[in-house]
């Protein structure tokens, strides 16, 4: 198996769902695993390494401060309403991370928000992010973002006063986005940019600008895409090998497309999709699959995500069982009360290092039985 190098930039390693449906989908708020805790420690430890101008990650989550120092000067970052200007932050900027895996970003950077919106139902326990994230908010205690019926809960985020709004990641609200400016200077996705599909590269780029810590921004990335490259050249089976990312929610199934981050990250280790999926009627990054269409799952591999289901629930589906690979032991259902589901829904920096480390191993086993 891949060993994952723990220093900041391989810690710092990037894996956005079936709209709002998987926001809930299997993210454990449990205890992280001793790897995915020492992957959070020793990039908090080498950020200064990395980044020498700037506090380390252990620093900013020791202090009271939500952010380090950044660029001095204002910064102006291009989003999908237009350009904004972000002024020159203080070293104890009040930061509010609204957008799926925000938090996770800043937190790499060395920016403790002050509030989090928490997507995946992590919990206060783990402050709103993944097991793998949490020990980096040290003493600090984020405020957890609600929503109403309809909408973000305004007054709370208006109470905070915060210095900067990141929304890199969400569902593109034109109505939610001005809101929110009238609040404090905020960041969306980039132009072009489909809802909660902000690839994983360009949220650290649009969050490390409005930090004023673009160059760190681009080391984590470079890093991160390294990290990625050298466990697909270690595993040059996975080259060109068929592969499903799906779910099973309600009644109903569904594949993960090219602008998924769970689909992307397998694609970027050498995977292609499978066929049958391309001729779905897709919808975004998200093709709903009916019944009667599962056999589309029938790929070289297949990594099922449950939402709503146990693990031994999605064992036992029948339809699963039907396929042939179920039948061949080339199914990965991925357990939603483990780590590594939030992990591959997350698509952050902090969380593909796990990704990486605990689905790896199964893809090996998986291919290794065709």
């Amino acid at each position: 198996m891949h060993r994952l190098t723990r220093t900041f930039a391989a810690a710092v390693a990037a894996v956005a769902t079936l709209g709002l449906a998987a926001c809930s989908s299997g993210s454990d708020a449990g205890t992280s695993s001793t790897a995915a805790t020492t992957a959070a420690t020793s990039a908090a430890s080498s950020a200064t390494s990395a980044a020498p101008s700037s506090d380390s990650a252990t620093s900013a989550a020791g202090s009271s401060t939500s952010a380090s120092s950044a660029a001095s000067g204002p910064v102006t970052v291009t989003d999908q309403f237009g350009t904004v200007t972000v002024p020159e932050l203080p070293a104890d900027a009040k930061v509010v991370a609204l957008g799926w895996s925000d938090a996770e970003m800043a937190l790499a950077l060395g920016v403790v928000p002050v509030a989090v919106y928490d997507w995946q139902g992590f919990g206060e326990a783990n402050k709103g992010v993944g097991p793998w994230a949490t020990s980096l908010f040290g003493d600090v205690t984020p405020e957890i973002i609600t929503r109403g019926d309809q909408t973000l809960n305004y007054e709370q985020i208006l109470a905070l006063s915060p210095d900067l709004i990141l929304n890199t990641r969400s569902s593109g609200d034109e109505a939610e986005y001005e809101r929110l400016s009238e609040i404090a200077p905020t960041v969306g996705a980039p132009a072009g940019t489909a809802a909660f599909a902000t690839a994983w590269d360009d949220q650290m780029t649009q969050v490390a600008t409005a930090l004023g810590k673009a160059s760190e921004g681009e080391t984590i990335v470079a890093d991160v895409k390294q990290q990625i490259a050298d466990v697909a050249a270690e595993n040059p089976d996975f080259e060109g090998k068929t592969i499903v990312s799906a779910s099973k929610f309600g009644d109903a199934y569904g594949a993960y497309l090219a602008g998924d981050g769970r689909f992307d990250l397998l694609a970027d280790l050498g995977f292609v999709q499978n066929p049958a999926v391309l001729d779905l009627e897709a919808s975004g990054f998200y093709a709903a699959v009916s019944a009667e269409q599962v056999t589309a799952f029938d790929a070289d591999v297949a990594v099922v995500v449950p939402i709503g289901f146990t693990l031994a629930e999605t064992e036992a589906d029948p339809l699963l069982q039907s396929l042939t690979v179920t039948k061949d032991g080339r199914e990965i259902i991925v357990d939603p009360a483990g780590e590594l589901s939030g992990a591959y829904s997350a698509a952050s920096v902090l969380s593909i290092p796990v990704v990486l480390e605990q689905l790896t191993p199964q893809l090996v086993t998986a291919v290794g039985k065709l």
